[in-house]
């Protein structure tokens, strides 16, 4: 998003000099990594440098010159094989207002500091939706997602998949925090929740974002991959609906421009917030972005905003054309259903989404030649909880075999083999349905039945999830307790949960 008509004429009217203005500046060789062009620091060429829409490279002097725009922020292209000095508030420090920092000053230089052990395997954090509305939720957030990762996580990288607050940019210095906190270089993407309100346009509906947390459009390269944030979100101030999703032509310029340069066997990844199955997402442009990621032999999409999780793999019959499938990870949301539900021992709210998936965090595993995987964690569960079920807990026994056990694999799609058993037997296959999950449904049920409220907001209404999984259970079985087993397989690991229910003898 662009700054205001105002705005680019208050800046067409300034002289555009180094001294004012970052549309010509420098990139050199932190070799101590403090940030600061010290003597004997040599200037760096072949670094590319963007504001979104048009691309520079470094000249021998390392020095940059872009074409003269309405383009707001100037970044640089972290390239592979070397890191980003930090800011003061632990952000990469990649972007300069295109105004200069200061009026009059002379464009900071971008620093670029040696790494040696750029690895070519590597993880990153994916987080969508952490969504704070107040100092509580960021609480929240700190606790439930952030300080059990603190120390223990493997990842060089993280990201934020939009809606990073509520609608309350005075809560990013919190959230920067935090996330920074996990000591790797942390990337957003702007969501509808981080459009100022009251903003008059598109084009200047993301000043508070760009002020505190960068570009809307960027690249950050690694070894074996290659992250693009875009803002998929379209405001429209005065209408309804207020935004709809899709790309500006800046930013399909700057796709054309850049990635027809990418090697072809690192792993492109789009970072989106608004995914592109979402029915407000405009047909058009996600029919030009499909035509420029078709020509990529290793493409992957990110996105967030449902508060619910699925995979989508886009094929032929929707309108995709490339070699392979392409994957669409819709991620789940850090704060889940928005912070509700009846709250733990610690004080944290339950907070599963409507689809039944708890709220956590993705993980990106990458390694070269196009490979990675993606995963999902449960906020402070063991990695190895990815299966939820739900069963009745007594049948009678010789009755019909109506009621059954669900699974909700919370990485699941279409297509996925989910197996059980009962009692150590023969493994069998679950179908696959899109129903609610009856755990939520139970939670529905006993916020309707409380008399007094159970939490601050109640559970989110159950929807149809997208990987859930059921069969009947047996009652012919021998009266008594029987356990349940289900299995499934994802990345080549095998996952299992496993529950009990009993069989009754009755009489009419």
């Amino acid at each position: 998003m662009r700054h205001s008509l105002f705005a680019g004429l208050l800046l067409a009217c300034a002289p555009l000099t180094a001294a004012a203005s970052c549309v010509e500046g420098a990139v050199f060789d932190d070799a101590n990594g403090n940030g600061v062009r010290d003597p004997g620091e040599q200037p760096l060429p072949g670094i590319r440098v963007s504001d979104g829409e048009h691309i520079a490279v470094t000249g021998r002097d390392g020095r940059y010159r872009l074409p003269d725009s309405a383009q707001p922020i100037v970044f640089v292209i972290k390239p592979a094989g070397r890191g980003a000095a930090a800011r003061a508030d632990g952000l990469p420090d990649i972007w300069r207002p295109r105004a200069g920092e200061v009026a009059g000053s002379q464009c900071r230089p971008f620093a670029l500091v040696p790494q040696a052990d750029a690895a070519d395997s590597f993880q990153a954090l994916v987080m969508a939706d952490s969504q704070t509305s107040s100092t509580l939720d960021v609480d929240y957030f700190e606790r439930d997602i952030v300080a059990p990762l603190r120390g223990l996580h493997q990842a060089r990288l993280g990201m934020t998949l939009g809606d990073i607050s509520n609608d309350d940019p005075a809560l990013y210095p919190l959230l920067v925090k935090a996330v920074t906190s996990l000591g790797v270089p942390w990337l957003h993407v702007p969501g509808n929740h981080d459009m100022d309100l009251g903003a008059r346009s598109d084009a200047d509906a993301l000043d508070s974002f760009h002020r505190q947390l960068g570009p809307d459009t960027y690249a950050w390269e690694e070894p074996s991959m290659v992250f693009i944030g875009l803002d998929d979100v379209i405001a429209r101030p005065g209408q309804k609906p207020a935004y709809v999703g899709g790309l500006r032509e800046d930013q399909f310029a700057f796709l054309e421009r850049y990635l027809p340069t990418l090697p072809s066997d690192r792993l492109v990844v789009l970072g989106l917030h608004i995914p592109l199955f979402d029915r407000g997402f405009r047909a058009e442009d996600r029919a030009r972005l499909f035509a420029l990621l078709e020509k990529l032999p290793h493409p992957l999409v990110l996105s967030g905003h449902t508060h619910n999780q699925s995979q989508v793999f886009w094929s032929a019959a929707q309108g995709w054309k490339g070699a392979r499938p392409l994957h669409e990870y819709n991620v789940g949301a850090a704060c889940g259903a928005f912070w509700s539900g009846v709250k733990d021992a610690q004080g944290i709210p339950d907070t599963t989404m409507s689809d039944g998936t708890p709220n956590g965090y993705g993980l990106l595993n990458v390694q070269p030649q196009g490979r990675y995987s993606v995963e999902y964690r449960v906020a402070r569960a063991p990695e190895d909880m990815q299966i939820a079920l739900h069963a009745p807990r007594v049948l009678r026994h010789g009755a019909y075999p109506a009621w059954g056990v669900y699974a909700n694999v919370f990485m699941g799609h279409d297509g996925l083999p989910v197996e059980f058993r009962v009692d150590g037997g023969d493994w069998q296959p679950m179908k696959r349905v899109e129903q609610p999950d009856p755990r939520l449904l139970a939670e529905n049920v006993a916020d309707d039945q409380a008399d007094l409220l159970r939490g601050y907001d109640r559970s989110p209404e159950a929807t149809p999830s997208s990987h859930l999984w059921r069969v009947a259970l047996p009652t012919r079985l021998e009266v008594g307790e029987h356990t349940v087993e289900v299995r499934t397989t994802l990345n080549g690991r095998e996952y299992r949960s496993h529950t009990t229910y009993r069989l009754q003898d009755a009489q009419p």
